[in-house]
């Protein structure tokens, strides 16, 4: 081997041990910025979990509150109204008419309390979500009833998991209520049903009425409803899908499939 031969050899040499340190820091550099986005992306995921949290909670607070405010009006308003007019209509001189009426306020009273009862268990909010998602279905379908305009199905199939994941209750909970109110609001429905079933680690949360219905291709990009969106949007937030099929004169089924917990 010659000289020159020799001197290419130790030139060679010498690129490859300055080359391969620099290969090496550029590997790092962009292994560690690909893991600061990483955690980043991982942050904000995280953030925008907490904050649809919060707005989930408040929405369900708000929602509670109305369904409190309208039927203290409708509701307990007309019970204690009752009350007052059947005592004020008691004639002491006849005793057995009185009791008959006294009788009657009495019962009229004893309703009246059990239904602030029932609203206080419905002010706890998040306590009755924290009950268990079964439970605050059961409370939510108690008031779409007292309208007497529902007819009401609920089934519960499947042995739910001793673990529960509350955030994702409180979630699905809260899609519950704004399918409702898109059924109370647009469906002229007089049948609703409600499904919740647990399998194979995938909760799965039904609900179809017989109402009027729609065809998605006849929608307006303005008619699509925030509350359909929404509904999209926070079952994506939990790891979950809805789906959505309705066609006119058949009624609408929504269904919102999620792991759990």
């Amino acid at each position: 081997m010659g000289n020159t031969d020799v001197k290419e050899l130790i030139i060679y040499v010498a690129l490859i041990f300055l080359i391969a340190p620099t290969f090496l820091l550029v590997y790092i550099l962009v292994h560690n910025r690909r893991k600061k986005r990483h955690i980043e992306e991982k942050a904000l995921m995280q953030l925008t979990f907490d904050a649809e949290i919060t707005k989930t909670q408040l929405e369900v607070q708000e929602q509670t509150m109305q369904t409190i405010g309208a039927d203290l009006h409708d509701n307990i308003g007309q019970l204690l109204s009752l009350t007052s007019l059947t005592l004020n209509s008691i004639e002491l001189d006849g005793d057995k008419k009185a009791r008959k009426k006294i009788d009657a306020a009495i019962d009229l009273t004893m309703r009246s309390i059990k239904e602030m009862r029932l609203l206080g268990k419905l002010l706890q909010g998040d306590q009755l979500v924290g009950m268990g998602l079964d439970e605050a279905i059961k409370y939510e379908i108690n008031w779409i009833e007292k309208s007497g305009k529902y007819k009401v199905n609920y089934t519960n199939d499947g042995e739910m998991p001793a673990a529960s994941s509350p955030d994702k209750d409180l979630i699905l909970f809260r899609i519950l209520q704004e399918v409702l109110n898109n059924i109370i609001k647009h469906a002229q429905a007089t049948v609703i049903s409600i499904k919740l079933e647990y399998q194979d680690s995938v909760l799965r949360l039904q609900v179809n009425d017989n109402g009027i219905g729609f065809n998605h291709d006849d929608l307006q990009p303005g008619q699509t409803g925030m509350g359909l969106l929404n509904i999209q949007k926070r079952a994506g937030i939990i790891g979950g899908e809805a789906t959505i099929t309705s066609n006119p004169n058949e009624g609408t089924t929504i269904s919102i499939f999620t792991p759990y917990p």
